[in-house]
């Protein structure tokens, strides 16, 4: 099919109360190698009201164009309004490939985007490519319990899309020298026609400290922690780390800790600079989470573990006689360099 009319990579800049969340830029990484596979423009899309800092961080991280839609309708995120905007610059403009965060408004917005374009949308993708001789983009998902990887194509319509699990990639180096286009569009929606209103945002007591997926510093604990209260001694080394805590699957499913906390397929992909996985065996659905980490520490009494398989550094013994040393040790460095 001719699809020629279709031009540019999209990347869906998602923001709070005005503020972008990193998943976007994290996405503009990736969209530039997608952009450069297909020789065409990457563009970032910004939906919101004061969002003036998201534009300026969007620049920086390297989009050629960035549109732009603004207004008091816009403060919170409904599918209604985000929905016809975003689609009325589709179908202005016709992008050849759209990404956006799988984040909760992200899953949302691209299903009520795809259903109306009548295309596909690829959900929870971890990985992106470009076929070399047709052009499309291959999005890779985690499939069957995360036994196995599919690819897949989105040959017989455009625009191409899909989700992207926040945390699978690192974001881009900044260039604060980029100078994107602007291109701001004037597309209001009439409050009365947005059926679902904001009345409040509670934060949960789970939100308080670092995020799990914005952390440089990860420990993980799994059903060798034996029971919650062990995890007590997991939050002493994510703290003396300044990191913080994270879980398996099986951790979760115990009740240990809360399904915020939870790395892997069903749970948080998560990238930070070092991992510390903790009575974690290493199924590969654990495994999909947290492999992209810079350095991976595991720590488990069972030296035949599918974890040191990935692990950059292994320790095996007990977990209740290593950790407490590892701290000691960290605060004894610190103290020689304060």
């Amino acid at each position: 099919m001719n699809f020629e009319q279709y031009k540019d990579v999209w990347v869906f800049i998602e923001c709070f109360q005005g503020q972008p969340k990193d998943v976007g830029f994290e996405l503009l990484g990736q969209g530039r190698k997608l952009a450069d596979g297909l020789n065409q423009k990457l563009c970032a899309v910004v939906i919101g009201n004061n969002i003036k800092n998201a534009v300026k961080e969007a620049n920086y991280y390297g989009a050629d164009k960035i549109y732009v839609v603004q207004g008091e309708e816009y403060s919170n995120y409904s599918s209604d309004a985000y929905g016809n905007a975003f689609l009325k610059l589709c179908e202005k403009y016709n992008p050849n490939t759209i990404l956006i965060g799988a984040t909760i408004k992200g899953r949302e917005l691209g299903s009520k985007i795809a259903v109306s374009l009548r295309t596909g949308l690829t959900a929870d993708c971890t990985a992106l490519s470009v076929e070399t001789d047709t052009k499309n983009v291959v999005w890779e998902r985690p499939a069957f319990g995360g036994n196995l990887y599919a690819q897949i194509l989105c040959s017989d319509t455009r625009p191409q899309m899909g989700t992207v699990r926040p945390g699978a990639f690192k974001k881009p180096e900044k260039n604060v020298n980029n100078n994107a286009q602007i291109i701001e569009e004037n597309i209001r929606m009439d409050t009365n026609d947005i059926l679902t209103k904001v009345v409040d945002f509670i934060k949960s007591t789970e939100e308080s400290g670092i995020k799990l997926e914005e952390a440089e510093y990860i420990v993980s604990g799994g059903r060798g922690m034996k029971n919650a209260e062990n995890f007590k001694i997991l939050n002493e080394l994510a703290d003396v780390l300044g990191g913080t805590v994270g879980a398996s699957r099986a951790a979760v499913d115990a009740g240990w800790m809360p399904q915020s906390k939870q790395v892997g397929q069903t749970g948080k992909t998560v990238t930070p600079k070092i991992y510390i996985a903790c009575g974690i065996s290493g199924a590969v659905q654990h495994l999909a989470g947290m492999s992209s980490s810079d350095t991976i520490i595991a720590i488990n009494k069972d030296p035949s573990a599918p974890i040191f398989e990935v692990a950059d550094y292994g320790l095996v013994g007990d977990i209740f006689e290593i950790i407490p040393e590892i701290i000691k040790e960290i605060r004894s460095a610190k103290n020689i360099y304060e």
